[in-house]
């Protein structure tokens, strides 16, 4: 019987190690979080602070994702990355999302290779270091758990309920509840809306449904102010037809804007259609149309949110898969073996 047990004992140790050495392995970290590959709008440091905040071990693996046509992922050596130079590239991968496995230790940089999105941020160095094990199994030693305080006998003054009784809840309605007429209309001022909220004006990891779902449910308005955030070079605010929104071309703008931010204010009712003129990009989902309706008056109910005060999730932001996600699996099965190498141990 002892014999039986100590070789439980030693299997469930072994299985426990195996599962915590593989939670530690093999890590996916999904380049520049939420917003993915693209080109930031507050320049390099939106990647090198990404970086800073994660630990990088041999094995783990580097996800970009983004539109494929619109952007790549150009390894290359410190030189060229410090030149945006991708001249000499070390790999170079165009299929979005790329997935990269870290194979060495030591600095991996990262850029762009598309011309000018390096140097207006685009690009990311990691720091990549040893792989680490688990942790060992835990001694195999019973703890003996600290026994429970015996509750007192002696009554205690605060703990003896009143003998008054509890006040009867009323049945009547309370005047204070029901309010005596309707709210009388307010005067809806002209709001600002961000397009897009904190992704700004950029090509979406997931297609022109981004920007569509980010407009579902807003209520646009004539005197209503559009706000476009990207990069000055990198990017451009064009109005067209609908039927050049639809074909994704700009021969015949209504309006073109390139200075950013580019703010826009709706002086007529209807559908207006928006799409970045750079080649390449409204196809890949950089386009928004919105429908606007009469001019701001009334508004009977709770107005409609700002996108400017209160930011919705981007469309492209909502439910990506957790980067620990794989490994939180394997963390909770060596939890499970865990309790059942204690219980053994008891």
């Amino acid at each position: 019987m002892a014999v039986s047990r100590s070789k439980t004992l030693a299997f469930a140790a072994i299985v426990i190690a195996a599962l915590l050495h593989i939670s530690a392995a093999q890590t996916p970290h999904t380049v520049g979080g939420n917003a993915g590959w693209t080109i930031p709008q507050g320049g390099e440091s939106v990647y090198s602070n990404w970086a800073s905040g994660n630990s990088f071990a041999v094995g783990d693996i580097l996800v970009f994702n983004f539109a494929a046509g619109a952007h790549d992922v150009t390894q290359v050596n410190k030189a060229d990355y410090d030149s945006c130079s991708a001249a000499n590239p070390m790999m170079t991968s165009t299929t979005g999302p790329a997935r990269i496995t870290l194979n060495s230790t030591g600095e991996h940089y990262f850029i762009c290779g598309v011309p000018g999105h390096c140097s207006a941020g685009q690009k990311v160095t990691v720091n990549v270091l040893a792989s680490t094990t688990g942790p060992s199994p835990a001694p195999r030693r019973a703890l003996t758990p600290a026994a429970a305080p015996t509750p007192s006998t002696s009554p205690v003054a605060g703990d003896v309920p009143s003998s008054a009784p509890a006040p009867t809840p009323s049945t009547s309605p309370v005047s204070g509840d029901v309010p005596s007429s309707a709210p009388v209309p307010s005067a809806r001022s002209p709001m600002t809306y961000t397009v897009g909220d904190s992704f700004g004006w950029n090509i979406p990891t997931n297609g022109a449904a981004l920007f569509q779902n980010w407009a579902a449910g807003k209520d646009f308005m004539v005197g209503d102010i559009l706000v476009f955030n990207y990069t000055a070079g990198a990017h451009n605010v064009a109005e067209v037809t609908s039927d050049a929104y639809t074909a994704c071309t700009t021969t015949s703008p209504i309006s073109l804007d390139s200075n950013a931010p580019s703010r826009i204010t709706l002086t007529t009712a209807g559908e207006h259609f928006y799409l970045c003129a750079v080649p390449g990009h409204c196809s890949a989902g950089q386009q928004l149309s919105i429908n606007v309706t009469g001019a701001a008056s009334t508004t009977p109910g709770t107005p409609s949110p700002s996108g400017s005060t209160t930011p919705s999730s981007p469309a492209g932001d909502v439910a990506p898969p957790s980067p620990n996600s794989a490994t939180s699996v394997a963390g909770v099965s060596a939890a499970a073996f865990l309790s059942v190498f204690v219980a053994l141990l008891l």
